[in-house]
């Protein structure tokens, strides 16, 4: 387990999943990203001058780790508090806080960045309140189990399987080293996959630059000296 320690700003999540993805892991579980947000509220807070315009030096930070999240070559469940939620209504001519669910201590819209949403109720059932998947939506509520991880990591595996069949076709067509290097170092969330073909290719390559050393060699190696 790798611990962040207050304050927990975006730069230190980003630096923790770069360093999980350097260090060869494949899932990595945040817990919770609810802990960057708050720390950027109290940063704001924190800020003089207009309110609004000072949003510009919190919103980049903020956005610097959703992308890192997204574009992350692993795959990353993150947890989220929750809290309760209100919407203001008119009562008798007056104004009234009413109780409308659970609302993500995050900020507005995260929720929409991720394939698959869990929200969990005090009993720990879950319902999926977004599902790109397809695979729990509108299905009973349900404890989330190892069988639920295999589900999704068949899903996972299943919607990855175009591109490494096109990554497969890159690596077989690879002409040089550094080529192949180059796929290594694009395609590094299938290195574990794709090790073996990898070696494959590399092997090949090696045999073909010697054959051709070789026939190059050869004919200076076999010619005699005439006398003139």
């Amino acid at each position: 387990m790798l611990g962040i320690s207050a304050p927990f700003e975006p730069e230190k999540y980003i630096e923790a999943i770069d360093f999980c993805v350097s260090s060869g892991i494949e899932v990595v579980v945040i817990d919770s990203i609810t802990h960057e947000w708050e720390c950027l509220l109290d940063y704001h807070g924190s800020l003089s001058g207009n309110s609004f315009t000072n949003w510009n030096k919190v919103t980049p930070r903020h956005n610097a780790f959703v992308q890192k999240i997204l574009q992350a070559p692993v795959n990353i469940i993150a947890t989220v508090r929750t809290k309760q939620d209100y919407v203001l209504t008119e009562k008798n001519g007056k104004t009234i806080p009413e109780k409308v669910g659970l609302k993500s201590v995050q900020r507005d819209g995260l929720d929409y960045e991720f394939t698959l949403v869990f929200d969990l109720d005090n009993k720990n059932l879950a319902h999926a309140s977004k599902d790109r998947t397809g695979l729990f939506f509108g299905k009973p509520e349900h404890r989330l189990t190892a069988t639920t991880g295999n589900i999704i990591s068949k899903w996972c595996m299943e919607e990855l399987e175009p591109q490494i069949e096109y990554v497969k076709d890159r690596i077989n067509n690879a002409s040089t080293i550094i080529e192949l290097l180059g796929l290594y170092n694009q395609f590094a969330q299938f290195n574990d996959l794709l090790l073996p073909y990898y070696e494959k290719r590399k092997q090949e390559l090696r045999q073909a630059k010697n054959r051709a050393l070789e026939g190059n060699l050869n004919p200076i190696q076999n010619e005699q000296p005439t006398n003139s």
